[in-house]
């Protein structure tokens, strides 16, 4: 069953200036998801030492956004289930400009612990939620497809891009773009040494008039014209990024805006910046300002600043 909008005069934007954050409580590298997330380290710290500088990581985080003009809603992790990636919200939630919220199917069985309704309930305070589309059935099937970290939207043509993996199943793909009217585009990236790209947000962030992304780890030729072409055709200017780009977190960035001016921003870890060369931040910076945040300790859970944000594209009541 194809879920259709309940209107089609609502326009899409590509950036919001509302986002979904969740505060951690026990934060540590989930070793559910260890063996296929290459971005994730051990921490030589307990688990209270990491769970403490994450939250403060965090705080510092959100205030940043907020001084810059972003709306950030808070949730607080719950102690009890006890869930080590709660941090990284848009995984298993996004939000649509018709009202809509999707919820996703996810790999690790720790993971799936960080659906909560209530959440969507404290959403409805503040925006009209018109329906809630639940994937999490695919669970069942062994299909995940996680969130805005399998896919990367292009909110304005219409397109989503997704780079195949255990996380990232093409039938949940299939269902996602029938129901959301998204033109799916799916490849295939590895790393250096030939392992998958565990989701496409690590590798790839798409936007108002640009696109980050790593080229150079889709192996297959074919794949890769299709990427860059289908981004130049939604009139996305292209900055390639390296392998050790990718591995250090630039492709890991969210566009967003401020709630005066619409100012467009473009939130990073400090690590993702130090990596970036000065071209590419000319060209970054001729369409964005660069809003930094530094967070080592939550990047050893094997995710950064796009991660933490989960957007929302709903209508304000």
């Amino acid at each position: 069953m194809s879920h259709r909008p309940t209107s089609r005069s609502l326009q899409s934007v590509q950036s919001t200036n509302s986002v979904l954050m969740i505060r951690p409580s026990r934060f540590y590298p989930n070793p559910e998801t260890a063996a296929d997330n290459a971005f994730q380290s051990r921490g030589d710290f307990s688990v209270d030492a990491l769970s403490a500088a994450a939250r403060n990581e965090f705080d510092n985080a959100v205030q940043t956004l907020r001084d810059a003009g972003v709306k950030v809603h808070v949730f607080e992790d719950t102690v009890e289930p006890e869930k080590p990636d709660a941090v990284f919200p848009n995984n298993w939630i996004s939000t649509y400009h018709d009202g809509r919220v999707a919820l996703f199917p996810m790999y690790s069985e720790l993971r799936r612990r960080e659906r909560r309704h209530d959440i969507i309930e404290g959403l409805r305070k503040s925006y009209k939620i018109t329906e809630v589309i639940d994937y999490s059935g695919f669970e069942k099937q062994g299909c995940c497809l996680e969130g805005t970290g399998s896919l990367v939207l292009d909110h304005l043509k219409k397109v989503a891009y997704v780079s195949l993996s255990n996380r990232s199943n093409p039938s949940v793909v299939r269902r996602f773009a029938d129901d959301f009217h998204y033109e799916p585009v799916t490849f295939t990236s590895t790393d250096s040494v030939g392992r998958p790209i565990y989701h496409t947000n690590v590798m790839m962030c798409v936007g108002t008039d640009f696109a980050v992304v790593g080229l150079d780890l889709i192996p297959n030729e074919s794949e890769r014209r299709k990427v860059r072409e289908r981004l130049e055709a939604g009139g996305r200017q292209i900055i390639e990024l390296t392998p050790e780009q990718v591995a250090n977190f630039a492709g890991n960035a969210i566009e967003l805006c401020n709630s005066s001016g619409g100012q467009k921003l473009l939130v990073l870890s400090t690590r993702a910046l130090s990596i970036l060369q000065p071209d590419q931040l000319t060209i970054l910076t001729s369409f964005v300002r660069l809003v930094p945040v530094t967070i080592p300790t939550i990047e050893l859970g094997g995710g950064s600043a796009r991660c933490m944000i989960a957007t929302i594209h709903l209508p304000a009541l």
